[in-house]
């Protein structure tokens, strides 16, 4: 068999030995057993379990940024860009559970190097989002300070809001991509609208 094929098998079984057991409840035994090679392999082509994990992790995050890009047609409406985005994103980490908890849940608790990989997964979704959003200021012809003052943090709690919501649909039963992709895309929707029309919400006076 060749290299790159059962280097794809033994990501196969790390993934979704790290997703259902977490990184440290992992052994390498397991995994190679599951990946149906010798434990001796597993090192030979990955060299450790820290080296392991940090493949799984870059393969399956690009994977959930490759989905979501291939989700979005350009040439649509910036409305129906963020929805086919948000769809994409669901689907993926609802038909992938394990990457989604590796990457969310996994990665980030167990320190560098691995939290750096996610977040550079993280920042190039929130640049994407965020050029979505100032195309929908622009398009508004409101407010011109609003992609410097606004969008990089709407684009951050955007995508907050997707990591969260992934994790709950996939841990609730009969929630679809769909569904959790609706919920967000109306809360996201009704806000950015209020802002490109220059509606915006503000502390009673008097309060810091």
């Amino acid at each position: 068999m060749p290299r790159a094929v059962r280097e794809q098998q033994m990501l196969d079984a790390a993934v979704q030995i790290f997703g259902q057991r977490g990184y440290m409840a992992a052994s390498m035994d397991e995994i190679a057993e599951l990946a149906g090679v010798s434990k001796p392999l597993v090192y030979l082509y990955l060299n450790s379990k820290e080296g392991l994990f940090t493949a799984c992790i870059r393969r399956e995050a690009t994977a959930l940024t490759e989905a979501v890009r291939a989700g979005v047609r350009t040439d649509l409406p910036v409305d129906r860009q963020l929805w086919d985005g948000l769809q994409a994103f669901f689907a993926h980490t609802a038909e992938h559970p394990d990457a989604w908890s590796v990457l969310h849940l996994q990665a980030r608790t167990h320190g560098e190097p691995f939290a750096a990989e996610v977040a550079a997964m993280r920042t190039e979704i929130v640049s994407f989002v965020t050029r979505l959003v100032a195309i929908a200021a622009r398009e508004a012809h409101r407010d011109p300070d609003l992609a410097e003052r606004e969008v990089a943090g709407f684009a951050e709690a955007l995508v907050g809001a997707a990591e969260s919501l992934a994790t709950w649909a996939n841990a609730t039963e009969g929630v679809t991509a769909r569904q959790a992709a609706s919920t967000l895309m109306n809360v996201t929707w009704s806000g950015l609208g209020s802002l490109m029309r220059g509606h915006h919400w503000v502390p009673p006076a008097g309060e810091d």
